[in-house]
């Protein structure tokens, strides 16, 4: 942890440290924002790499839709709606007493086939990916061959004497472990003491290792990085630094692109898109965010969102320490209900990343989505897990700071819901009759 002498001399150089130490709910401006022509050179990620991600999922769609028959009705492609909630954006403007004009939607994110999270992204494309490198490795296949070849017993068998590890505080471990489990990889699952009972019950449920630890995420990771280096068949997926992950991610740019062209909503320089996008890790959100700015250029205006108790992605990026520091160093706890935003120390490769791209981030605490869950399960009858409704604050706080260079009248805001329809009725409604408690 920092000196106190060290924590004060950073409250003094950014005030609104001092209010985050507080668990206030702030909003950061990035200063670091630029084009997003000299943005993109500075991150050495490429639109060509973010195509070589979209054309490989689109060569699993075949095995995808034969495995998971629920993904048959988009033909094996993964993906969420677009979601117009205008009873959630009254409710919001009255319970915020601010105008919101514009259109408010959600990206269904927990809607999503296979895992039910943003995590179905990134999580599935890179064990997608590690075995399509064996397959070909082994001369199982080609890329010019028909991918329902990898539900055949010979590669269920190969990959059976592989292995895959991922630490996670629950999402990204659900993706991970089912995608994996179903492929015929020995998994294991290194989770946090964050992560819910439920995914770890489900995943044992589908044959996966779970291994739980008493610390926070970054123990789990710390572990499972450990013992897969010590396994050379063992495969670990690094939330943390993992380009392949990012690039999973960064597939949704142009998905969302082609979604909102096709509901007629307009993206350019005059009609611009505000995305909030719940943070972690940042892996998730960053990859995201990177793909919309690929998609939509300066059009776009991406923050993320994260609890008052773990702001690491906040703190990294507005001190440019990024992975140096954490959490804790500033005397934050990093507990909260938001189990997959329970981080305390951001990807230093993610916050780097995103120095040019990012517009921003805020906080939001545990009450406030505990109340914005409830609201958007009465208003539009949708029901998400905790963390999925960090967003849902972002318009207010984009509306009340007045973001310069933006006509808001015409702007579109876009909340990304991470996650949600996995969760067990009753789990469900207990978060339900936790609002206002």
């Amino acid at each position: 942890m920092m000196e106190p002498t060290q924590v004060n001399d950073w409250k003094k150089k950014l005030p609104l440290i001092g209010q985050m130490i507080a668990h206030e709910e702030v909003l950061w401006l990035n200063p670091l924002i630029e084009s997003t022509t000299t943005g993109l050179q500075k991150t050495g990620v490429t639109a060509e790499n973010v195509k070589d991600a979209s054309d490989r999922l689109k060569r699993f769609a075949p095995y995808i839709e034969r495995v998971f028959p629920e993904t048959k009705v988009s033909n094996g492609i993964i993906e969420s709606p677009i979601t117009a909630i205008p009873n959630m954006k009254e409710a919001l403007a009255n319970q915020y007493k601010v105008a919101i004009p514009g259109e408010l939607l959600l990206k269904e994110d927990n809607a999503l086939p296979i895992s039910g999270s943003i995590k179905a992204r990134g999580g599935i494309y890179e064990i997608l990916k590690h075995a399509e490198t064996l397959a070909i490795e082994h001369g199982l296949i080609t890329t010019a061959d028909n991918y329902t070849k990898f539900a055949e017993p010979e590669f269920n068998s190969l990959f059976s004497k592989h292995k895959i590890a991922v630490g996670s505080t629950g999402n990204l471990g659900l993706s991970i472990g089912i995608i994996s489990a179903k492929l015929g990889f020995d998994v294991t699952v290194h989770m946090s003491a964050d992560a819910k009972q439920w995914k770890k019950d489900m995943l044992r449920e589908k044959g996966v290792t779970v291994v739980e630890y008493a610390d926070d995420y970054s123990k789990a990771v710390e572990e499972g990085r450990r013992q897969a280096d010590a396994d050379p068949s063992c495969h670990f997926v690094d939330d943390e630094n993992s380009l392949d992950l990012f690039l999973g991610y960064a597939v949704a740019g142009e998905r969302v692109a082609a979604q909102l062209k096709a509901r007629g909503t307009i993206v350019d320089k005059d009609n611009q898109l505000f995305v909030y996008l719940p943070c972690g890790v940042g892996g998730g959100p960053g990859g995201v965010a990177f793909g919309l700015r690929l998609a939509f250029g300066d059009a776009v205006r991406c923050f993320f969102a994260e609890p008052t108790h773990s702001p690491c992605m906040m703190l990294g990026m507005m001190t440019g320490l990024h992975d140096k520091i954490s959490v804790q160093d500033f005397g934050l706890d990093n507990k909260t209900i938001a189990d997959g935003l329970a981080v305390g120390t951001a990807s230093g490769f993610v916050g780097k990343t995103m120095e040019p791209l990012l517009s921003g981030c805020y906080t939001i605490a545990d009450e406030t989505m505990f109340k914005l869950l409830k609201l958007l399960a009465d208003t539009e009858s949708i029901r998400l897990e905790p963390s999925a409704l960090a967003g849902m604050t972002g318009p207010v706080k984009a509306i009340r700071e007045n973001m310069k260079e933006a006509n808001l009248a015409t702007t579109t805001h876009l909340v990304w819901a991470t996650g949600g329809s996995m969760v067990p009725e009753e789990v469900m409604n207990l978060y339900y009759g936790m609002a206002g408690k």
